[in-house]
């Protein structure tokens, strides 16, 4: 009777340990080219609520920032808009630029 309790045990943590596990967390990411020339690239996950950009060899977590239309992001001297008439960025000192995404082929 013993075996058979051990077997039941055994196949029921292994069957928990599969129940547990999640899956991957949806993301997405855009690649942007700017009137000025810059490049770079945003990412978004379901999970939280900034927005990951990578520009100049560095990546940087924006805030989110409220807004009355749209979406904007902010930190790190950055400052991404994107919404219905388009996407700009302040990078740094520079002027605000419009961008356009980069349509992947």
């Amino acid at each position: 009777m013993d075996r058979h309790k051990a077997i039941i045990l055994a196949v029921a943590v292994l069957a928990g340990g599969t129940v547990g596990v999640r899956p991957a967390a949806a993301q997405t990411f855009q690649n942007y080219h700017c009137a000025d020339g810059t490049n770079f690239i945003v990412g978004f996950y379901d999970y939280d609520k900034r927005a990951f950009v990578q520009i100049d060899g560095a990546s940087l977590p924006l805030k989110k920032r409220v807004t009355l239309s749209g979406a904007r992001y902010s930190g790190a001297g950055i400052t991404l808009k994107i919404g219905k008439a388009g996407t700009t960025m302040q990078h740094l000192k520079r002027p605000v630029t419009a961008c356009a995404l980069v349509e992947r082929t």
